[in-house]
C-alpha cells in the first residue's frame, strides 16, 4: 500500500443540488482513476476519479436512489445517487462489500488532497483523455488484496 493510505479525511461533500450531504471521517484506503466504459458514461469524461473508504467512515444525510448492474468481474456494482439532480454520491461493489467508492467531485472546491496512484480498466482508455502517464496502468482490476 502507498503512503496515501495514511491520509485521513474529515470533511463533507454534496450532490449538485445539495439535497444529499456526504460526511467522511476516516482513512482513505486508495485513490485512483477508472477508465471502464461505465465510469465514462456516468462521468461524461474519459475516466472517473475516486477515493475508497471503509463503510463506517461515511455518513449520508438525505435519501439516495440506487442502481445496480452486473460488472465484468461477476460482482454486482451499485451506484447511489441523488434522485433530484442525479449526482453519484457513492458506489459499492459486492467484490469489496466493506468499502465505499466516492467520486472526488462531491468534494468540489476542497479536494486538493486527491492524489491518484493508478488507472484501472486502461483497456477502455480513450487517447484524448489526458491521464498522468506516470501512474501504473492496469488492464482491468488489480489483483485481489491490492488497492
Amino acid at each position: 500500500m502507498t503512503s496515501q493510505a495514511n491520509t485521513e479525511l474529515n470533511q463533507s461533500g454534496r450532490c449538485d443540488c445539495g439535497a444529499i450531504v456526504l460526511h467522511v471521517h476516516g482513512r482513505i484506503v486508495s485513490m485512483f482513476h477508472c477508465s471502464c466504459e461505465n465510469c465514462q458514461r456516468t462521468s461524461g469524461a474519459g475516466h472517473s476519479s475516486v477515493a475508497l473508504f471503509h463503510t463506517e467512515a461515511l455518513r449520508i444525510v438525505g435519501a439516495t436512489k440506487a442502481f445496480s448492474r452486473p460488472a465484468e468481474s461477476g460482482a454486482t456494482f451499485t451506484r447511489h445517487f441523488c434522485p433530484e439532480c442525479g449526482t453519484t454520491v457513492f458506489a459499492q461493489s459486492s467484490r469489496a462489500p466493506a468499502l465505499r467508492i466516492v467520486p472526488v467531485g462531491v468534494f468540489a472546491g476542497d479536494n486538493a488532497w486527491f492524489k491518484p496512484n493508478q488507472l484501472i480498466f486502461s483497456r477502455s482508455y480513450q487517447s484524448w483523455d489526458l491521464v498522468a502517464d506516470h501512474l501504473p496502468w492496469h488492464e482491468t482490476y488489480r489483483r485481489d488484496g491490492d488497492q
